[in-house]
């Protein structure tokens, strides 16, 4: 391999990984704009892996969108996503790894709650068609907080790593 070659490879792969770096920032972004066409279109098509734990292990991004629309996409649900800390590794001319941390909040401005989640992502991408997409994910919660604002005085519900299912559903009864 010439040097040009060995130059032509790491601009490659310098430019795939800033590719993956968009296209994360992209679907992050579609969540908090609740904008699921473009969640969707951030995922490879035909099957996938796709677990985000509590909220559901998915074979397919359509699977992934339908409890998106269910549970994410109402006026009285506003998110922020902020992806941190990447390292991908391009693997090979079509296919990476990476793994991110997520800082997330959604205030219920109906239940009068505010969630807030540390988490981590482990991802799979594959470059179709000249085009990164994500083709498997794992998102894992770190830390968990929950608190209420309707009260004069505001509280915090649950504090932790993640409620167990009664507790977060007391949570946000009580």
């Amino acid at each position: 391999m010439t040097n040009i070659d060995q130059l032509e490879t790491r601009l490659r792969r310098l430019e795939d990984a800033d590719a993956i770096r968009r296209l994360k920032a992209r679907y992050l972004a579609c969540c908090d704009m609740k904008d699921p066409q473009g969640m969707r279109d951030c995922f490879a098509p035909g099957q996938v892996r796709i677990d985000y734990g509590r909220i559901g292990v998915f074979d397919d991004r359509d699977q992934l969108v339908a409890i998106f629309e269910q549970l994410g996409c109402h006026p009285h649900i506003v998110e922020m996503h902020h992806g941190v800390n990447p390292q991908i590794d391009v693997l090979d001319d079509t296919h990476a790894r990476g793994t991110w941390g997520l800082h997330y909040q959604m205030t219920n401005t109906q239940d009068q709650t505010i969630t807030q989640l540390g988490a981590y992502y482990e991802d799979e991408y594959v470059k179709l068609n000249g085009i990164w997409k994500i083709a498997g994910t794992r998102c894992v919660v770190t830390s968990t907080l929950v608190a209420s604002y309707g009260d004069t005085a505001p509280g915090v519900r649950f504090a932790g790593r993640q409620p167990s299912t009664g507790a977060a559903v007391q949570a946000l009864d009580a």
